[in-house]
């Protein structure tokens, strides 16, 4: 787990996610970003990465938008300064990006989006803008000077005819600068402006999926209502050790965020593991053209980095959701399926290797091979 500094985790849970930003020094001591410039330079060159280069400064307000994949000319024709490269969904291709998020287990995984890396060369950046989820930014080499506002964050605060969606008008209220280790954690709806001051810059985003009301109703095949702007809120987090779990608190929040609290049982669980298209699309072709693991005694699985898995208790009784769908598992003990569903793994013994089977045959599972 990250170290929070000079506050604690109840502190950071109770009076910052979702209310306020902070800058947290030294949260992962000595860290070092796992990637080096020139491989997340060839990560944006794959077809399974989406990437993008960013080019422009808050100073003249011009910029530009290259979506890859890119390759080795892309790079030739880049400036020196004032550009930017944004890789998403690291963690789903590089074990220790994927590992790295276990740092961030004292919220629920199941509220986890992606990581995302980018790189940026001095005084790169993406611009002032403001989203709609949360996101731990972890510095990974290089400074990055951020700037924070809570002022004008509203769809109408836009630069015009700009490809990207970036603040015009922005007052700097806070600024920090951020070094290797450091966190910087930004709730929703607040302004946050990063340049790197460094000739190379790494920084890597840990962010959260933001559920709006009418993505659930739409879900739900209800009507929306095009006037409803309001985004699901998280309730206070208590329980850090089964990240996993789907809490009833969450429930009931998703009935305050509809004002209908007449749903499915299975409704939310389904809905927070739902896999994006793309990451949808890459699973279904390592069903369709993958063999699945064969499962050996005292071997140890890690379920697929591109699944989303969460449990709940329904009426007493042990519910698992994974990629949208409600997974029925007999003759198993609770303790082992909540303990694989919390730590993504899985080491077969007797008790638990019917399990390991199961999740195999879905092609869920890979073998954790060990670190050299």
């Amino acid at each position: 787990m990250i170290h929070f500094g000079g506050i604690s985790k109840e502190e950071f849970l109770n009076e910052y996610w979702q209310k306020k930003p902070i800058l947290i020094k030294n949260a992962i001591p000595n860290f070092i970003s796992p990637l080096s410039p020139n491989e997340l330079a060839g990560l944006s060159c794959e077809e399974e990465f989406e990437s993008r280069i960013i080019k422009g400064s808050i100073l003249k307000n011009i910029w530009t938008l290259e979506n890859g994949p890119f390759n080795d000319n892309s790079f030739k024709n880049t400036p020196n300064n004032e550009w930017t490269l944004l890789v998403q969904g690291v963690d789903k291709h590089v074990q220790e990006i994927y590992e790295l998020i276990d740092e961030f287990n004292f919220i629920p995984r199941w509220r986890f989006d992606d990581v995302m890396i980018s790189f940026a060369s001095l005084g790169g950046s993406v611009g002032p803008h403001y989203d709609h989820y949360d996101v731990f930014l972890l510095q990974g080499h290089g400074k990055r000077k951020w700037q924070i506002s809570s002022i004008d964050c509203n769809p109408n605060n836009y630069v015009p005819n700009s490809p990207l969606r970036i603040m015009e008008n922005f007052e700097i209220e806070k600024t920090w600068v951020a070094e290797p280790g450091d966190i910087v954690y930004i709730p929703p709806g607040i302004a946050h402006h990063g340049e790197s001051i460094d000739s190379e810059c790494i920084t890597l985003s840990i962010g959260y999926r933001s559920y709006s009301a009418n993505e659930m109703l739409e879900s739900l095949e209800l009507t929306i209502d095009k006037y409803n702007n309001s985004y699901y809120e998280d309730p206070l987090w208590l329980n850090s050790n089964s990240s996993a779990e789907i809490p009833y608190s969450a429930i009931e929040k998703s009935h305050k965020l509809l004002q209908n609290s007449d749903l499915p049982d299975t409704f939310f669980g389904c809905f927070v593991t739902k896999l994006d298209p793309l990451d949808e699309e890459k699973l279904n072709e390592i069903v369709a053209f993958e063999d699945p693991v064969v499962i050996k005694e005292s071997v140890t699985y890690n379920l697929h980095p591109l699944s989303r898995i969460a449990y709940q208790f329904i009426d007493k009784e042990l519910v698992v959701f994974i990629n949208g769908n409600t997974l029925r598992i007999n003759d198993i003990l609770d303790d082992s399926i909540i303990d694989f569903c919390n730590t993504r793994k899985i080491k077969v013994n007797d008790k638990n290797k019917p399990l390991a089977i199961q999740f195999s045959s879905l092609s869920l599972l890979e073998e954790t091979h060990p670190k050299i």
